[in-house]
């Protein structure tokens, strides 16, 4: 055997492993491009309802928000020693001031007409799947008109 055919076969043997350990990078972006969200309360109802397994993408800095896009964002108001909340919320209005949210569900929410507006860098990601309960699955996107006031 020459050691051009040795070169050669240890090539494509390592093709595969090249691939697998591409396949693992991959895969650990992903990861951390992404959050599992369990939703607890009644909030976003009818949108999303109690029991309802989200996958949330993080957003870009400079990601352009629109009224009506669904929002994850850390809780504004923290309790003391908790480990922080995360909020799913829909977005009302941008500007200068903040970002204005709102749940789907006003008399079950929990959003800006308590907190107002919050700081661009709160709003952590985007709900873009939901994958869980079963009969619930599918991706998450834009209502019909967006809302254009918090109610």
């Amino acid at each position: 055997m020459t050691a051009a055919a040795k070169s050669g076969s240890r090539g494509r043997a390592a093709g595969p492993l090249a691939a697998l350990a591409l396949t693992a990078a991959m895969a650990g972006l992903a990861a951390a491009a992404t959050r599992r969200v369990l939703v607890v309360g009644t909030s976003m109802a009818p949108a999303l309802a109690p029991g309802d397994r989200l996958l949330v993408a993080r957003l870009p800095a400079r990601w352009p928000l629109r009224p009506g896009d669904l929002v994850a964002l850390a809780d504004p108001r923290p309790p003391p020693g908790a480990p922080p909340l995360l909020l799913v919320k829909r977005v009302v209005s941008t500007g200068p001031w903040g970002v204005e949210v709102a749940g789907d569900n006003g008399a079950a929410s929990t959003d800006s007409r308590v907190f107002g507006p919050v700081p661009r860098r709160s709003v952590i990601g985007r709900p873009v799947y939901r994958y869980g309960p079963p009969g619930r699955t599918g991706r998450l996107g834009r209502p019909g008109p967006a809302r254009t006031g918090v109610r």
